[in-house]
């Protein structure tokens, strides 16, 4: 697909392809408006599913993401590099630019990472760089980020380990990163493999969520190297 040039194009091409909304999205004292397609499930590819088992999960505003937002918007970023493995719409990243991180939002999807870059401009926030990421198969020059981020990201119990590789391939050795989990399938497949990882649990810290009818309870497991 031809890209279109510049971030309002970008968008004009978004809302020609799918059918999109605009949610206003509370974080801390902020509100953001996060365009994102209005349905999910409209985007489910049956042939992506039988390729290797992908759903358009990116599309969802999850209130584990929401909880990480606010966290990630009171930090002081200073220039830190950050990346985010599985940005969605970009609403974490969005709020990682703000507060002043380096960010580097990837996902599995395209059209995530092209609504995640009109979401941080929407927004007023700095410019984001975006990247197309395989948590299977890492690039060989991804580097290492002083800050990872990852929200509801361990729904596959294959993930839990996965999940674990992945960041210590790519955190820094002297950096955070932090997982926000809603209670998913893999939550203790992924702590049971940061040892064989070369990580460690460094603090974990619940949060409510509540949002009309749905109500949940989401962890942020902050993960470093082990010393």
């Amino acid at each position: 697909m031809t890209e279109p040039d510049g971030l309002d194009a970008i968008e004009e091409a978004l809302r020609r392809r799918f059918r999109v909304a605009a949610s206003d999205v509370r974080v801390g004292t902020r509100t953001f408006s996060i365009l994102h397609p209005e349905s999910a499930e409209e985007l489910i590819d049956e042939r992506d599913f039988e390729r290797d088992e992908r759903l358009p999960y990116w599309a969802d505003l999850w209130p584990s993401a929401r909880v990480l937002a606010e966290h990630v918007l009171a930090l002081h970023g200073n220039r830190r590099s950050l990346l985010e493995l599985g940005c969605g719409c970009g609403l974490v990243a969005t709020c990682a630019s703000i507060a002043g991180f380096d960010v580097v939002a990837s996902d599995y999807y395209e059209d995530a990472l092209r609504f995640a870059r009109v979401n941080a401009q929407r927004n007023g926030a700095p410019p984001v760089r975006v990247l197309l990421l395989d948590w299977r198969h890492l690039p060989s020059d991804l580097g290492r980020f002083e800050v990872v981020l990852a929200s509801d990201v361990l729904y596959e119990r294959t993930y839990g380990p996965l999940m674990a590789k992945v960041l210590a391939q790519t955190l820094a050795k002297s950096g955070v990163a932090i997982v926000a989990d809603p209670g998913r399938i893999a939550r203790e497949e992924f702590l049971g493999s940061l040892a064989t990882n070369g990580l460690t649990l460094a603090r974990r810290s619940e949060y409510p969520f509540a949002d009309g009818d749905i109500r949940q309870k989401i962890t942020l497991l902050e993960i470093a190297h082990s010393t």
